[in-house]
């Protein structure tokens, strides 16, 4: 019997595709809005804090956390159109399902703060808590985003040292 972890697994990039987003300029795109996308977070997130732990500055948080949600689809967007051009489908890729999936989420409980702040459906003790839900889940995702971009270079590395090793 072979056993889960016995069985080989598909690399996340095949030759193919690892060109392919080696030549995108999407990849880059990414690179840059990723980091800059978790220092907006980092920034809000303070503010978030702030906010439900002294109940001031709540118009400066509210604003991080749509800065927070416009950057989020701004790279929600570029994403997807990397995917395209990487895998040929804007989401849902099997390489990247989960990380697609956990996406939908992030970006439903951003845009519900949105509503709820447009619409005032929720007191700002709501609206922070709701935030903080948002970024929790955007946490996670960002994990699942750094722990697969780690997988994808240790899967690089051995062909790199084989190439190395060979000249």
């Amino acid at each position: 019997m072979i056993r889960k972890a016995d069985r080989p697994r598909r690399p996340l990039y095949d030759a193919d595709e690892r060109a392919r987003r080696d030549a995108t300029p999407w990849t880059l795109v990414q690179g840059i809005l990723a980091p800059l996308q978790f220092l907006v977070f980092a920034i809000s997130l303070g503010l978030v804090l702030r906010t439900l732990s002294t109940g001031e500055g709540a118009f400066a948080a509210n604003l991080s956390v749509v800065v927070k949600t416009l950057v989020l689809y701004a790279i929600m967007i570029t994403g997807s159109i990397w995917e395209k051009a990487v895998f040929g489908r804007y989401l849902f890729a099997p390489a990247f399902y989960w990380e697609d999936m956990v996406s939908m989420l992030v970006l439903a409980l951003h845009t519900a703060y949105l509503a709820a702040l447009a619409t005032g459906a929720l007191d700002t003790a709501g609206l922070m808590v709701l935030a903080l839900a948002a970024y929790a889940s955007y946490a996670v995702n960002a994990a699942q985003f750094v722990l697969k971009l780690r997988a994808a270079r240790l899967q690089a590395t051995p062909s790199r040292l084989v190439a190395g090793a060979a000249r």
